[in-house]
């Protein structure tokens, strides 16, 4: 007998560098938000898979500083062998001149044993600048430089001969937003790395409100890295259906 249940439950879980998208904000000095992000799925019978994908993401603004902070995770499951597995953490600050201004710092964290390496650690600052803000559209560049470590696990360190990478890098972010009605929006972040190698992650989503703060979200994730591991390909793709809350 086979049976497939899909699970979109919400949860405290979502990531959104550099800006949380949909999120509402309390007037005053003080203000907060975030958004919980959530999709799982469970197959029983002749195909036993599992697959969950969860991401937080909140925002904090005092005065002029924004600070924003992030976690994600995916994990897939087929047959008792894990097919995915992808933690991250970050955090940012930006501290604004005026709406269109600031410099910002960030520091991410990230795990991902299918690349070949046991973590990534990354930190940049720079100047960034709101190109458009429409009211329905907003057009985001960030740029500066940055610092990047990653750590080989045993099998790369063993086969390479040393057991890490350290570069300083050339961090940009462009981010584009826009109501395409008003139930949905539309949006682009992409994010790049650029010093011995070009390691770039671009999400393209499209969000549709349900009822309330509670949206359903479709995202295509794309990570690319110029000069992959042996054995490993430049390019991943991950197609992502969610449940997206706002708050």
């Amino acid at each position: 007998m086979f049976n497939k249940l899909l699970i979109g439950v919400l949860l405290p879980g979502a990531i959104s560098l550099p800006a949380l998208a949909g999120a509402d904000f309390i007037e005053g000095d003080n203000t907060f938000a975030g958004e919980a992000e959530l999709g799982a799925t469970l197959t029983t019978g002749n195909t036993d898979t599992s697959s969950l994908k969860g991401r937080l993401g909140l925002k904090h603004e005092l005065g002029n500083w924004e600070n924003q902070y992030v976690l994600e995770a995916l994990y897939k499951e087929d047959t008792d062998v894990v097919t995915a597995e992808r933690y991250f953490a970050g955090a940012q600050g930006n501290y604004r001149f005026d709406d269109d201004d600031y410099l910002f710092a960030n520091s991410n964290y990230e795990q991902d044993p299918f690349t070949g390496y046991d973590y990534k650690f990354t930190a940049a600052a720079g100047y960034g600048h709101r190109f458009v803000d429409t009211g329905k559209t907003i057009f985001d560049v960030e740029i500066g430089p940055g610092y990047q470590y990653q750590r080989l696990d045993s099998e790369q360190a063993q086969l390479l001969g040393y057991s890490s990478d350290a570069s300083v890098v050339a961090h940009g972010v462009m981010n584009f937003e826009t109501e395409i009605s008003d139930s949905s929006k539309f949006r682009q972040l992409v994010v790049a790395d650029y010093g011995d190698k070009l390691e770039a992650r671009s999400e393209t989503s499209l969000t549709a409100s349900i009822i309330g703060a509670l949206a359903m979200k479709f995202a295509v994730v794309v990570r690319y890295n110029s000069e992959p591991l042996e054995g490993k390909k430049s390019t991943d793709t991950e197609t992502n259906m969610t449940l997206l809350y706002a708050f």
